[in-house]
């Protein structure tokens, strides 16, 4: 009798499973590292594109090198805007800032969206606020289910003294995969629980739609069970060792 293992018998399919499981490591390993790449070059790419035409032609690498150099732009840009941030520390920087916004604060339309640019940009950017540096949980979009959210600041006079509740905090809660949109409202300050959980870990979180679980996880899912059920002390109690 033939002792030969037959076609389609266990041999082949523990190679067939070899072979899927070496594909799948293989596109892990390159996954993030291509996704990555990508997306670094495209930013590379399009920010050379932007500063290529406002530089001349003998200050670009490409000029004198038989090959494309890319990141020029972007050197270019951090230096530009450093730059930049030196002149305008200074007094004569300063002053030439504020005539400048002074002309831009009296022209329609420009002045409202330079205003709300600007605001934003401070507000992000910032290096002493505490805005959207603080992540927390509230109850949405029913009883008993908790989403994170970055916590903003409270609300301005005008919308405080108009809410029926005292005091309120508005909150940032973003969308999946995508944490640049979502909706941004005003939540009760008691109804609000602040984590120990950084903005990072909150958006891979959230962009991840929970498969990258960060650090403490069990503690964050302990404080929604602690708030839910009432017993503040129960966080405490799952992250003591």
């Amino acid at each position: 009798m033939s002792t030969e293992p037959r076609p389609g018998g266990p041999f082949h399919r523990s190679l067939a499973a070899r072979l899927r499981s070496w594909f799948f490591t293989g596109l892990v390993i390159f996954g993030p590292v291509g996704a990555t790449a990508y997306i670094a070059w495209w930013v590379v790419d399009t920010i050379d594109n932007w500063v290529k035409p406002l530089a001349p032609a003998n200050l670009w690498p490409d000029t004198y090198l038989p090959v494309h150099v890319p990141g020029f732009g972007v050197v270019a840009v951090l230096i530009g805007l450093t730059l930049l941030g030196f002149l305008a520390a200074n007094i004569t920087g300063r002053t030439f800032l504020r005539i400048g916004e002074a002309m831009v604060d009296r022209t329609p339309v420009v002045r409202g969206l330079y205003k709300s640019f600007k605001q934003i940009f401070e507000t992000v950017f910032s290096q002493s606020g505490d805005n959207f540096r603080r992540v927390g949980l509230v109850e949405f979009p029913m009883k008993g289910a908790w989403s994170v959210v970055f916590i903003s600041s409270e609300p301005a006079r005008a919308i405080a003294d108009a809410l029926p509740e005292q005091p309120m905090t508005s909150v940032f809660l973003p969308c999946t995969p995508n944490p640049t949109t979502g909706f941004y409202f005003f939540v009760p300050t008691a109804d609000l629980i602040e984590i120990d959980m950084t903005p990072e870990d909150a958006a891979k979180l959230v962009m991840s739609a929970g498969l990258i679980q960060p650090e403490g996880q069990l503690a964050l899912a302990a404080m929604a069970r602690a708030a839910q059920i009432g017993k503040p002390n129960a966080a405490a109690d799952a992250s003591a060792p």
